[in-house]
């Protein structure tokens, strides 16, 4: 995937309502779309996380599940998203350690921001706000 992606119209809007659910605990999904970068949609997962306050992780049957539907053609993962609720919209030292350096976008949700990142081989590199479309 390249520097430039997209997404479509309201998925800042889905990410900023998902982020608002839950002011004390970190939420999270899915980014998912094509192969081109364009994200089509989230899929918000539970955060499995003993302490969701501070940390999450994406509940793994949601992600085995969008792997599959991707196998079988469906939407790939684009990326994931999660909030700080209580911090900035851009990654912690938690998530630079926790991180898999696959290329992935990562949406950083806090205080009303969304933060946009790829998880590069050399870390996060900070990514400018993807033009809408559709």
């Amino acid at each position: 995937m390249g520097m430039k992606f997209t997404m479509t119209r309201g998925i800042a809007r889905d990410l900023l309502a998902q982020a608002g659910k839950a002011v004390d605990e970190e939420v999270c999904g899915l980014l998912l779309g094509d192969t081109a970068g364009h994200i089509d949609t989230i899929l918000p997962a539970a955060n499995v996380h003993p302490d969701p306050r501070r940390f999450f992780e994406i509940d793994p049957a949601v992600l085995i599940a969008a792997t599959r539907a991707a196998r079988g053609g469906g939407m790939q993962i684009i990326g994931c998203y999660h909030s700080h609720p209580s911090g900035v919209a851009a990654p912690s030292a938690t998530d630079a350690a926790m991180a898999a350096r696959d290329g992935k976008l990562w949406a950083i949700v806090a205080d009303g921001a969304i933060g946009w990142w790829r998880d590069g081989p050399d870390g996060f590199e900070a990514l400018p706000s993807p033009a809408q479309r559709g």
